[in-house]
C-alpha cells in the first residue's frame, strides 16, 4: 500500500512539473496572433511569457529587437514605429523556440467599449448590414464575455480579417478606412447593461469612496462571489439569468476584459455607455434585494468619475494622448427610476439631458471628443438602430484630432450668448453654413429670465447666429438648447453635423 501510494504521489509530482515546464514554453499574449493589426506611428510593444532567463527576439518589419525573459517568465520588446501599411508580413518570435505569426498588417487600432449599445450588432441595422459587402481592410479582435476577481494577465479571444460585431464600431472601422485606405483594426470588448463601474480598476476606490464601498461590499458577499464562481466553473457555460447577474457586479469586467489588453499599442479607445449609470440624478442608492444591480453612480457625479477613468487608463497604457471619444446618449423618453415618466420634450424634466451634459465634462481633458447624438435615438426604444450616423462621426473625430486631417467633425458649439433688448443672441464656434435641416425656424430652444420658469422660445436664423426670445419674457436670461430627454431639433452646420446641446444656468438636479 505504501509503494503504490509512493508511486502515486511521484507520478502526480512528475506531471506537475510537466505542467510547469509546459507552461513556461515562449508564448506571446493572446493579443498577438495570426491576422493581428499593429499601431502606426508609435512605439509598439509586444509582450508574453517564457523560461526565466530566456532570450527572446521578436523580428517583424525589418526590425530585430531582442529581450530576456524575467525571473517570472514575463517579457517585452517595444518595436520603433511602424508606416502603416496593408502588405500582410510575418512577426516571428523566437527564444527556445520559434512562432511565426502570419498575415500581420499595420494601421489604425482602436479598443470600443461599453454596454448594450456597443454590443449591438451590425447585423441588426439594416443600413450598416448593407455596407458589410464593400468593406476591405478591417479586422476585429472579439473579446470574450467574461469576468474575474483578479486582474487577468491574458485576454480570451482571437484576431480574425472580418469586421467587429458591433454596429457602431463597424460603423466607425468602415467609414475610417474609407477616408484613410488604410487598415483598421477593432478590439471590441463591451458587455449590455454594464455600469462604468463594472469597468474600473479596483484602485479607483482610493479615489472615490462610494466605490471603496461597493468593493468592500462585494468582498464580503460571499455568496455572490460563489454563485458567480460556480457559473464561470460551469462546463455547461451559463444561462442568461447568470450572464446578467455576472455583468452588473463592479470591476470585474474590467479585470477580465481590458485590463489584459494594456499596453496593446492603439489610438484610442470609444466609449458607448451611460444608460446604466441614469437610473438615479445622484448618489448611490440603498441596495436591497429587489434593486441590487442599482449599486452604481447617478448622474450629476457620472462626468467626474468618467474623467478619473479616462485618466487611469491612460496610465494603465502609459500613454497620455490616447483618445477617448465618447459617444453621448441619444434621444430617449423615459426619466429615472423615481420618475420614469416624462415628458421627453420638457428642458426641467429629469432626463438624459442630464447624463449628456455629465457626459461632456470629460472635454476638460485633453485628447478626448464626442460624438453628438441628439439628434437620433428612440423615444420608446432605449436600443435605437440609427447607429450608421454614429458610426461616420465617430470617423469624422479621429481624422480631426487623431490623424490631423482637415475635417469638420462636430456640428456648432455654444460660444457666448448676449444679450439685445428683450431677445439673446447665440453665438457658436463650428456655426460655418449654419441652417436648419428642413428648412424651417430653429427648434429645441427655451428661454427664461431669472425666475427659470422656462417658455418655449421663438427662434431665427441671423448668419451664423441664433436669435431666440419669447413676449412674456421682457428680461431674458438663461437659454437652454436641446436639454430634454428626446428633443426636436434641426440645428446644423454647413457639414450637416447637428448643435450640441447646452444651457447657460447652473441649476442643479434632484430628485422630487
Amino acid at each position: 500500500m505504501m509503494k503504490n501510494t509512493s508511486i502515486t504521489t511521484l507520478f502526480v509530482f512528475l506531471l506537475f512539473n510537466i505542467a510547469i515546464a509546459y507552461s513556461q514554453e515562449l508564448r506571446p499574449s493572446n493579443l498577438f496572433c495570426d491576422n493581428m493589426v499593429l499601431q502606426h506611428g508609435v512605439s509598439v510593444p509586444v509582450w508574453g511569457t517564457a523560461k526565466p532567463n530566456e532570450k527572446i527576439t521578436v523580428k517583424f518589419a525589418n526590425q530585430r529587437t531582442t529581450t530576456k525573459s524575467g525571473k517570472d517568465g514575463r517579457w517585452m520588446v517595444k518595436l520603433a514605429p511602424l508606416q502603416a501599411s496593408k502588405t500582410p508580413r510575418e512577426m516571428i518570435i523566437s527564444g527556445n523556440t520559434e512562432i511565426v505569426l502570419s498575415n500581420v498588417v499595420v494601421g489604425e487600432v482602436w479598443i470600443c467599449s461599453g454596454q448594450s449599445n456597443m454590443q449591438f450588432s451590425a447585423a441588426n441595422v439594416p443600413e450598416l448590414k448593407a455596407l458589410l459587402p464593400t468593406a476591405e481592410n478591417i479586422r476585429s479582435f472579439e473579446v470574450k464575455r467574461t469576468v474575474s476577481f483578479k486582474e487577468e494577465e491574458d485576454v480570451s479571444g482571437n484576431w480574425a480579417v472580418i469586421p467587429p460585431s458591433s454596429a457602431v464600431a463597424f460603423g466607425f472601422a468602415y467609414f475610417l478606412e474609407k477616408a484613410e485606405e488604410i487598415p483598421i483594426g477593432i478590439i471590441h470588448a463591451s458587455w449590455g447593461s454594464s455600469s462604468i463601474e463594472a469597468w474600473m480598476p479596483r484602485d479607483m476606490a482610493k479615489e472615490f469612496s462610494y466605490f471603496k464601498d461597493i468593493m468592500e461590499a462585494l468582498d464580503a458577499d460571499t455568496s455572490t462571489r460563489d454563485r458567480i464562481s460556480a457559473s464561470l466553473d460551469s462546463p455547461e457555460g451559463w444561462s442568461n439569468k447568470e450572464d446578467i447577474f455576472m455583468r452588473r457586479q463592479p470591476n470585474i469586467l474590467y479585470n477580465a476584459m481590458i485590463k489584459p489588453l494594456a499596453p496593446y499599442a492603439c489610438s484610442g479607445l470609444i466609449w458607448y455607455q451611460g444608460e446604466r449609470n441614469t437610473r438615479y440624478i445622484s448618489g448611490v442608492p440603498e441596495v436591497s434585494e429587489a434593486n441590487w444591480y442599482h449599486r452604481v453612480i447617478g448622474i450629476n457625479e457620472y462626468g467626474d468619475v468618467l474623467k478619473s477613468w479616462v485618466k487611469r487608463y491612460r496610465k494603465e497604457w502609459k500613454n497620455n494622448k490616447m483618445h477617448f471619444a465618447i459617444v453621448m446618449l441619444p434621444g430617449y423618453g423615459k426619466g429615472t427610476s423615481n420618475n420614469p415618466d416624462i415628458d421627453p420634450q420638457s428642458p426641467t424634466a429629469l432626463s438624459w439631458a442630464w447624463m449628456r451634459e455629465s457626459q461632456l465634462k470629460v472635454l476638460d481633458l485633453p485628447y478626448t471628443s464626442v460624438a453628438n447624438t441628439i439628434d437620433l435615438g428612440d423615444v420608446t426604444n432605449i436600443h435605437p438602430k440609427d447607429k450608421l450616423p454614429v458610426g461616420q462621426r465617430l470617423a469624422l473625430l479621429a481624422e480631426k484630432y487623431v490623424l490631423n486631417k482637415d475635417v469638420v467633425a462636430e456640428g456648432p458649439v455654444l460660444k457666448e450668448v448676449k444679450t439685445q433688448n428683450n431677445a439673446l443672441i447665440i453665438h457658436f464656434n463650428n456655426a460655418k453654413g449654419l441652417k436648419t435641416i428642413d428648412g424651417n425656424a430653429p427648434s429645441g430652444f427655451w428661454i427664461c429670465d431669472e425666475s427659470l420658469q422656462w417658455k418655449v422660445a421663438e427662434a431665427k436664423l441671423e448668419g451664423e447666429s441664433v436669435v431666440i426670445s419669447n413676449d412674456k419674457i421682457s428680461r431674458p436670461r438663461y437659454v437652454r438648447y436641446a436639454f430634454a430627454g428626446k428633443p426636436n431639433v434641426n440645428l446644423v452646420n454647413g457639414s450637416n453635423l447637428p448643435a450640441y446641446p447646452f444651457r447657460t444656468d447652473k441649476e442643479i438636479p434632484t430628485e422630487e
